[in-house]
């Protein structure tokens, strides 16, 4: 039965509404009870994913294979990692309602379409069922002015993306006659049939799945998003959805238009050094540190965007070994931000890590960490991910991104290190307040993936050739 193929996405929604009603019927202090009934539906999820069988349902329109398999269960990981670190935040910021599970719910369930898609239009219904909830988690602190501009900054270019997007899909539809992922790469597989009109909509697809990973020049929103949304929102931001739109990205350029690769490619490359340019020399001069993490994402999007570039199974492999240690650096390197509170208000600036070595060592190790590993020194995670897609670069010929990523490492490997200089060598002051629980979990587990990839990295690389194998059959 093809219907049991999306039985994940089935079950999630379908928990998503119980929960929703339970909320507005119990109405009271109901936040705590609804997250982690959504921690308890997403781990659901995931464990139909791992159980679910492979196949193409509903006429074409989705696909399961080792391939959706892999990041739904990274961007659930990502999401179940966003909940637990907004439990106690949201509740001190006067923010905890049960909103906001099911948003993030919802927005999950609409990634997991993503991921799934093998059609243009299911391609844009899981986007916008994703964009819907974000829109609103950007700006759910209604009383603070920075998060509804967020939200209102978010929401106008998302519209403005997701309009591109939609115009080039009609491109593609109106020039090749469908809109199913396999029937177009078996068209275009005949030069004569890639028309300019399917270029153009190709580069029109290329632009709004640009700007929902933030790549530049579509990164304007981001680093006013990240620094004025709460900073649970800004975790999920920065991991799950990110992970929903490159695996789109690839499943849509590198096997349905992965013809056209001569096309595209030179685009991806330009995009690619453009934001690991940014990236790096963006970020020197920031002194907010969700600022700075927004610049240094932008960096990030740009080297697992030179995998893409290589449009081959070994580029591909790398750009989801990538992303996997992304995940887990940035949703860590967001949890010590957390920590960052004195008398129950949050503090963002660099300055106030002032000394943190000697006032909380255990927060500022667990920083060190993260700030090595996305500088990219070795044995730290952040230096696998670089090397798969590197060694890909190199191996298909793309000297030019490769030697550019390698330099841009280095200009950006000065702020990530200037902070640890901070934490340890400037005079200490005022000490942060005492860790939650939940958040100290969250840096421990994501810390410890982060410092020993190096001893297990085979289950996730073999993972990740699985599943770049599975969209090139």
């Amino acid at each position: 039965m093809n219907w049991m193929l999306a039985l994940p996405e089935i079950v999630l929604a379908c928990c998503g509404l119980g929960i929703l009603v339970f909320g507005v019927l119990r109405k009271q202090d109901s936040a705590l009870i609804c997250t982690m009934m959504t921690l308890g539906a997403f781990l659901i999820a995931g464990l139909l994913v791992l159980t679910g069988l492979p196949g193409i349902g509903y006429h074409g329109q989705f696909v399961s294979d080792s391939f959706s398999g892999f990041n739904k269960l990274l961007l659930l990981s990502g999401a179940a990692l966003t909940a637990i670190l907004s439990l106690d935040w949201n509740r001190q910021a006067g923010i905890a309602r049960f909103e906001f599970p099911v948003l993030m719910l919802f927005a999950v369930v609409g990634m997991m379409v993503m991921t799934s898609a093998s059609n243009l239009m299911t391609l844009y219904v899981g986007l916008e069922l994703q964009s819907l909830a974000l829109y609103v988690l950007a700006a759910f602190a209604r009383d603070d002015l920075r998060s509804s501009e967020a939200g209102l900054k978010y929401f106008v270019l998302g519209g403005l993306a997701s309009g591109l997007l939609l115009y080039g899909v009609s491109l593609v539809y109106g020039f090749s006659g469908t809109m199913d992922f396999h029937e177009l790469r078996t068209l275009l597989a005949q030069p004569g049939n890639a028309s300019p009109g399917v270029i153009v909509g190709v580069v029109f697809v290329l632009v709004g799945l640009a700007f929902k990973i933030s790549a530049v020049p579509f990164h304007m929103w981001t680093p006013d998003v990240y620094e004025g949304a709460p900073t649970p929102v800004t975790v999920f931001f920065a991991t799950a959805p990110k992970v929903a739109a490159m695996a789109l990205m690839l499943r849509v350029m590198a096997t349905t238009f992965g013809p056209l690769l001569a096309s595209w490619q030179s685009l991806i490359v330009i995009v690619s050094i453009a934001s690991m340019l940014l990236g790096a020399f963006a970020a020197i001069g920031q002194t907010n540190i969700k600022r700075l993490m927004a610049y240094s994402s932008i960096g990030h999007m740009g080297y697992a965007l030179v995998g893409l570039a290589v449009g081959s199974p070994e580029g591909i492999r790398g750009v989801l070994v990538y992303m996997v240690i992304y995940v887990f650096m940035t949703a860590g390197t967001f949890g010590c931000i957390m920590a960052m509170r004195r008398k129950g208000q949050p503090v963002e600036n660099i300055s106030d890590l002032s000394g943190l070595g000697s006032n909380d060592p255990g927060l500022a190790m667990a920083l060190a960490v993260f700030m090595f590993s996305l500088a990219g020194i070795p044995l730290m995670s952040g230096f696998f991910a670089k090397l798969y897609i590197f060694l890909a670069a190199v191996q298909g010929g793309l000297w030019t991104l490769a030697v550019v990523g390698v330099l841009t490492s280095v200009v950006g490997a000065f702020y990530y290190i200037r902070i640890i200089k901070i934490m340890y060598f400037d005079a200490p002051v005022e000490a942060f307040d005492r860790r939650p629980p939940a958040l100290s979990f969250v840096v421990a587990a994501t810390g410890l993936f982060t410092a020993f990839f190096f001893l297990f990295p085979a289950p996730v690389v073999d993972a990740a050739q699985l599943a770049a194998g599975a969209i090139f059959r």
